[in-house]
């Protein structure tokens, strides 16, 4: 009987053995060597914690590239420039008129997300998903930065949850970005506008309002836990980040101009001085040979960062 429990209970230990957590940082090719020891350094610090581990990301310029135009700017203008250019029933007229405050109104604020939302009102959740999937396939597929993706994959094997907060339409991003990263679309997080009957979306905006301070907000209502790491990339993700109770990572900072929210300061300068950020760089260049509506339009674009020489890696 004795032979018999304690051959039991060694088969017990190796089945429990074969299903447990194997935690092995794998290093990001792409990033400096002391990037790579300080995340191998956190994530192990992170595997006795018994409560929810969380990662949250922005996503523009920080998960992919911006340069030269947002991914939501094109797909909207592209959009409109397809179905309500040049027409003269009511509904195109109206979204031309969007169009034209979105094109010359402030890009940064409240009412440029309204904008969008308002643009994009009268489509399914499906119609929506599906404009964003296709623009990413068309002209963003190559910018997605492989050193990002390695990271959220370290992440996740040391059992983080892994979110993404954008200012930008939440339905706009989900499909591609849960194809994309592997993540569940309900992990996709930007800004929300009601879904009615038939599954038609509406121009209402749905509170807190992932732009600038409210990313912050967006944390404590929809995630609902202090995260352990965050990522970004602009001013706007600020607060975001400084949610973090562990660590942080600054991607492509701007280095020319000094922030209010900032102390005055530069972005670079901000977080560099943080002992808790790490500040990295991914290549963010236009892809050649694609043509922007948003250029077409007028719209002034976002800035180059390539990588910089010492640190350049072929993919």
């Amino acid at each position: 009987m004795t032979k018999h429990l304690l051959g039991i209970a060694m088969s017990m230990l190796a089945i429990s053995g074969a299903f447990a957590q194997s935690y092995d940082y794998k290093p990001i090719k792409g990033f400096q060597d002391s990037t790579n020891e300080r995340l191998e350094a956190f994530l192990e610090s992170t595997v006795p914690m018994k409560t929810r581990k969380v990662a949250v990301f922005d996503c523009d310029g920080t998960l992919f590239g911006q340069a030269p135009y947002y991914l939501a700017d094109e797909a909207l203008y592209d959009f409109a420039k397809r179905n309500y250019e040049g027409k003269t029933d009511s509904l195109s007229v109206a979204k031309m008129k969007i169009v034209d405050q979105l094109l010359h109104g402030d890009n940064v604020g409240v009412d440029f997300v309204q904008n969008r939302v308002r643009f994009l009102s009268g489509l399914t959740a499906d119609q929506i998903q599906e404009i964003g999937d296709q623009m990413f396939h068309q002209k963003y597929q190559n910018k997605m930065y492989p050193e990002m993706k390695a990271l959220i994959s370290n992440l996740e094997n040391y059992g983080f949850e892994v979110w993404i907060l954008s200012a930008s339409p939440e339905l706009l991003y989900q499909k591609f970005c849960a194809e994309q990263l592997g993540l569940p679309e309900d992990r996709i997080l930007g800004v929300k506008s009601t879904v009615g009957e038939g599954n038609i979306v509406s121009d209402q905006l749905v509170y807190p309002v992932s732009q600038d301070e409210g990313k912050a907000d967006v944390v404590r209502t929809f995630i609902k836990t202090d995260p352990l790491f965050v990522g970004g990339n602009s001013r706007g993700d600020l607060e975001m980040m400084n949610t973090s109770v562990g660590l942080k990572i600054m991607i492509n900072p701007d280095d020319s101009k000094p922030e209010k929210v900032a102390n005055g300061k530069t972005l670079k300068e901000y977080w560099s001085a943080d002992p808790r950020c790490i500040v990295e760089y991914c290549n963010d260049v236009p892809t050649e040979g694609i043509e922007y509506v948003t250029e077409e339009w007028g719209v002034k674009n976002n800035a180059t960062n390539a990588k910089p020489s010492e640190v350049v890696i072929n993919y």
